[in-house]
């Protein structure tokens, strides 16, 4: 049967409502009922370079404000070159019970796109290597693609290397 208009928008996401807004064109990629949970495992079951899929972590700096950080799920992000990347002495990983009241998103589903208040956003440098890039569309099992050029009509953000190096 089909979805009338009214249900299909209330399958959308606020990163999804905020880039059809936009008019920017995206490709939608789910995966529920697969079992993947960790960001290697979803590049894994979308068949992609787990270096172009990017996850979406919220900070709090010592001064109090709060950063979103976008690093390859492959990587872990490097804390010291986070804060300097924002101009703060630190940087930490924000509790996961804050993430929903500050972002709007849940933990795994949290997308750079449609957060409640806009944070100042970094992604990794590498992003730019790429024609298109994944990350969470708002929701768990849902991934958006998009090339950073349509990312910066969406939200405003930086190219940094905020990641730790590898020297496995």
């Amino acid at each position: 049967m089909a979805k009338n208009k009214k249900e299909k928008n209330a399958e959308k996401t606020n990163a999804m409502r905020r880039l059809d807004a936009l008019k920017i064109q995206y490709k939608e990629h789910t995966y529920t009922d697969t079992g993947a949970v960790s960001g290697t495992e979803v590049a894994a079951v979308l068949g992609q370079d787990p270096g172009r899929c990017f996850k979406t972590l919220v900070t709090v700096g010592k001064s109090g404000e709060h950063y979103v950080f976008m690093v390859p799920v492959s990587s872990e992000l490097d804390l010291k070159k986070a804060a300097k990347a924002v101009g703060e002495k630190s940087v930490e990983m924000i509790k996961s019970k804050e993430l929903l009241p500050l972002t709007g998103y849940i933990h795994g589903g949290c997308s750079p796109i449609g957060m409640k208040k806009f944070f100042k956003t970094t992604v990794h440098r590498t992003a730019a290597d790429y024609d298109t890039i994944f990350f969470s569309g708002g929701r768990i099992g849902f991934q958006i693609e998009l090339g950073t050029d349509d990312l910066a009509r969406a939200i405003e953000f930086k190219f940094e290397d905020i990641v730790k190096e590898d020297f496995s």
